[in-house]
């Protein structure tokens, strides 16, 4: 049999990984500056905690898991019926009562419902796992990809969302990678569903405008149309969905639309708030400046409730790098209810292909060892072997070649992994207590005591290669 992948997903060489763990670090790092704690949760959650949580179009996506012990042929047309019912979007506990997780949020909120008495509030949270949906691959779209949150759940201030803006502006900042963070408010959508004919309108709305950016406005119209929608209210929405100019004149206009609403210019509010406070951050410089109010911005998940954000790569040819938003009823689903929060999303698959498009990894970050020891003789290599656990102690990733062979297959090896610094020690350098430093980068080299060699630097500062 060919070995193959399933179709959406990859295997990581170590080259890959080191690039990712780069993202993954530097998101874990700006989290824990802001005070979150890691959780994790289960690959699979029961199938109720997810269904009915992404809407008409996230609950397709959802990969079911067959139960246990299907093979028994004693209840066959049992399964058949089952099956039946999974092919047509219903469920069965007869084939499939398990999902693996379609994104962190909702785990996170049954977790928070579970353990809501023994928490500390307001609880601040991330977690760096991966996430499964039966999408369609695509570039930048993926069957199973890492999701990297930060949630607060128990407080309703809107200093969160300013200090999440602020997480999104300083994680990129560090990354070398320019971004725009737009922002916008399910309050305001929610008025807009009201000038339409009511609530009941909202997540119709939502779900076809989420779509702008990939079938058009033409399209957005005729499916609202499909969804019941009046001529009216489509061009009401219309004229809404182009609403442009700066942050403050987008809001002037929203408060124009939505001048005796109160839900809307509560919603209106919210957004001016975090506009407002994002210059007063002196560590994220051009914070306000990055920070654009869209209107048509939806994403089409039930439980937002209040602002909602989405990161995207100016000039790059992809997907949001990150998204989240505010969900003041999310644990209600399963039975804490009144539990304010407000969380956002990195898409790290997504930003490591935009930085590698854009080059922006560091040089450094393509190396895990630092210095390879030629294998030059029994002997040598012997008190090779005694250097590097030196080095070691001083967190010197090294390594000695396995056997001893010709130079010209030691270099190949460095080179082929990436391995800056080599280390020749021959018999006349071991004679006399030296070693002899080759920097492969730059093709200079120089003779090291033995005493001196953990006190070599082999740590060259990273740099960034932007093109």
């Amino acid at each position: 049999m060919k070995p193959s992948l399933p179709q959406g997903t990859r295997d990581f060489d170590a080259a890959t990984v080191r690039k990712r763990n780069y993202i993954f670090n530097t998101i874990k790092e700006v989290f824990e500056l802001y005070g979150f704690q890691p959780l994790e949760t289960p690959a699979m959650e029961n199938l109720d905690t997810l269904m009915g949580k992404y809407g008409e179009e996230g609950d397709k996506l959802i990969f079911k898991i067959l139960n246990n012990g299907l093979d028994n042929t004693a209840k066959a047309d049992k399964i058949k019926a089952g099956f039946e019912k999974v092919m047509e979007g219903r469920s069965s506990k007869d084939i499939t009562e398990r999902a693996l997780r379609y994104d962190l949020t909702i785990p996170f909120a049954r977790y928070v419902a579970m353990n809501y008495n023994q928490l500390t509030l307001p609880f601040k949270r991330y977690q760096l796992q991966p996430v499964w949906r039966a999408d369609r691959p695509q570039k930048g779209r993926y069957r199973e990809f890492y999701q990297c949150d930060a949630d607060v759940v128990g407080s309703r201030s809107l200093i969160n969302e300013l200090e999440l803006t602020a997480i999104y502006a300083t994680v990129f900042r560090k990354l070398g990678l320019p971004v725009e963070i737009r922002i916008n408010n399910r309050k305001i959508l929610t008025a807009l569903a009201a000038e339409c004919g009511g609530a009941e309108k909202m997540i119709d709305i939502a779900i076809a405008i989420d779509k702008l950016d990939k079938i058009g406005i033409d399209k957005v119209k005729e499916e609202l149309a499909d969804r019941g929608l009046l001529n009216d209210q489509v061009s009401l929405i219309q004229q809404f969905l182009e609403i442009s100019g700066t942050n403050e004149e987008k809001l002037a206009r929203l408060k124009t639309i939505f001048a005796g609403n109160s839900t809307g210019q509560e919603g209106i509010q919210e957004l001016e708030y975090i506009v407002e406070k994002s210059q007063i951050s002196p560590e994220v410089s051009g914070l306000k400046s990055q920070i654009s109010i869209d209107a048509t911005l939806a994403r089409g998940l039930n439980y937002y409730t209040g602002t909602i954000f989405e990161v995207k790569a100016p000039g790059v040819q992809i997907g949001s790098i990150g998204g989240g938003g505010r969900y003041d009823d999310l644990t209600g689903l399963f039975g804490v209810p009144d539990v304010p929060g407000v969380g956002i999303s990195f898409g790290v698959d997504r930003i490591y292909d935009v930085l590698t498009e854009l080059n922006l990894f560091p040089a450094d970050v393509y190396s895990g060892t630092r210095l390879l020891f030629f294998n030059l003789g029994t002997a040598e290599a012997a008190k090779a072997f005694e250097l590097m656990q030196q080095l070691r102690a001083e967190r010197i990733a090294c390594e000695l070649f396995h056997e001893a062979v010709k130079f010209d297959k030691q270099f190949k090896y460095a080179e082929k992994k990436g391995i800056p610094y080599v280390a020749i020690l021959g018999s006349k350098e071991l004679e006399a207590g030296m070693i002899l430093i080759k920097n492969l980068r730059s093709g200079e080299q120089e003779q090291v005591t033995f005493d001196d060699l953990r006190n070599y630097s082999f740590r060259e500062k990273p740099e960034v290669n932007r093109q």
